[in-house]
């Protein structure tokens, strides 16, 4: 096993390369610039050329890419155009929120999908299979800025039952040592605090958790169906196992295999996904900054943001893969 975890470690090198690259280009391909964003539309020459020398925009490309690998390989991110922080402080402080959502929307996607698909499937079929199949497909469609302002409008302005923008109320003290608002209550002792912060995440992680439920409730229910099929299923029924064991050891274990790829990637997706979101709850993620730091035209911000979370990304698809050799064997053999 620790063979076919270093064997996927060394090909996060290349990969995380190739990312910095592809940032770097794409965001030198992008229109306008920063010395546009900072200046205005009625910049002179000269001003534009004194901001460009000293954002080293200048430069050849390549002595540009050198220098943003030197630094970044320092853990040195930049500094923000707009706000003159330094960006992995920005992120500090960012990421946090953005992680509880998408962890938030993830745990309601997957207590909600996987029964769903399950049941369906050993119904299948019945009036049960054939409405979650019809609302899988109403939860792909429909998109999730339009479910997030619905919601918002039914349980927090008419029913008012939940809080409808903000991680917390104002009106509560509350320290947040880590930036996790529901841990940081848990851990300080401040209930009222944690109750709040995770009201707060109600509405915005059924909002962002829609679309993962209906796939992983699709997957599930298609792996279900192929796997309960099988001879070794058949087998050990004929055996007299009970049902549940049956159902337990052999038909969800090895139907979880695609349901594990599937939640790895939508990991990944509810990071970027969560832009809508934080925008409609007006939530200080790293979404709402990097769609901020787009309209800025702030280069560091975009390039050291996209980087960090496409590395996030690769390091959830790594755990997706060490997952997979637990689950089976004969993936970490091969």
């Amino acid at each position: 096993m620790l063979r076919f975890i270093v064997r996927r470690l060394l090909l996060l090198v290349p990969i995380i390369l190739g990312l910095s690259i592809l940032i770097f280009l794409w965001i030198r391909a992008l229109p306008g610039g920063p010395t546009q964003a900072l200046l205005g539309e009625r910049a002179t020459p000269a001003a534009v050329a004194r901001i460009r020398h000293q954002l080293g925009l200048d430069k050849p490309i390549y002595k540009q890419y050198w220098a943003y690998v030197r630094t970044t390989a320092s853990g040195n991110l930049g500094v923000s155009i707009s706000s003159r922080r330094p960006v992995t402080t920005e992120i500090r402080e960012r990421f946090p929120a953005t992680v509880e959502l998408a962890f938030s929307a993830m745990i309601f996607a997957l207590f909600v999908g996987l029964p769903l698909g399950f049941f369906a499937a050993k119904r299948h079929g019945t009036t049960f299979d054939h409405l979650s199949l019809v609302g899988s497909l109403i939860g792909i469609s429909i998109p999730i800025f339009f479910l997030a302002i619905i919601l918002k409008y039914i349980f927090a302005v008419r029913l008012g039952w939940l809080p409808s923008v903000g991680r917390q109320d104002v009106l509560i003290d509350a320290e947040h040592p880590t930036g996790f608002y529901v841990l940081d209550g848990i851990v300080t002792w401040n209930w009222i605090a944690a109750w709040d912060a995770v009201q707060h995440l109600i509405l915005p992680a059924i909002a962002l958790g829609s679309i993962p439920l209906a796939i992983i409730a699709r997957i599930t229910r298609a792996s279900a169906l192929d796997v309960q099929n099988e001879d070794y299923v058949r087998t050990a029924r004929a055996k007299g196992m009970s049902p549940g064991i049956v159902d337990r050891r052999h038909v969800m274990r090895n139907a979880l295999l695609p349901v594990v790829t599937i939640i790895g990637l939508q990991v990944g997706l509810l990071l970027g996904g969560a832009v809508l979101t934080e925008t409609v709850f007006a939530i200080p993620g790293m979404g709402s900054w990097l769609a901020q730091a787009i309209f800025n035209r702030d280069y560091p911000v975009i390039q050291g943001g996209v980087l960090f979370l496409a590395i996030v990304f690769v390091f959830v698809n790594l755990i997706v893969d060490i997952s997979y050799g637990f689950l089976n064997p004969r993936i970490r053999v091969s």
